[in-house]
């Protein structure tokens, strides 16, 4: 099997709705920024956990699995945000070019 750039990467993973609704006038306020900025953390953790976890069966090998170890990862990715740093980053480097 070739390995290109075609075929490391899932494009379905990249697709996501969470920030489509977010206009540059909205995240003027720091607590809407402050989400924002988590938010995309929390998506950020989820992408590595799913391709981290994806051929290992931690949530076992039945029928629902997939589902049990998607439901797992966002808990975690979910739980953890704001905890990396990369939301405090982002926040940062937004708050100092938006205004």
């Amino acid at each position: 099997m070739e390995i290109n750039s075609n075929n490391l990467i899932n494009s379905d993973v990249l697709q996501t709705k969470k920030f489509d609704n977010i206009k540059s006038e909205d995240i003027k306020d720091e607590e809407t920024l402050r989400k924002v900025s988590n938010d995309f953390e929390s998506f950020f953790l989820n992408q590595i956990l799913d391709v981290s976890l994806r051929s290992t069966n931690i949530a076992g090998e039945a029928a629902g699995s997939d589902i049990i170890k998607s439901m797992y990862v966002q808990s975690i990715a979910d739980s953890s945000s704001g905890t990396l740093g990369i939301s405090d980053m982002l926040f940062d480097f937004l708050s100092k070019n938006n205004k």
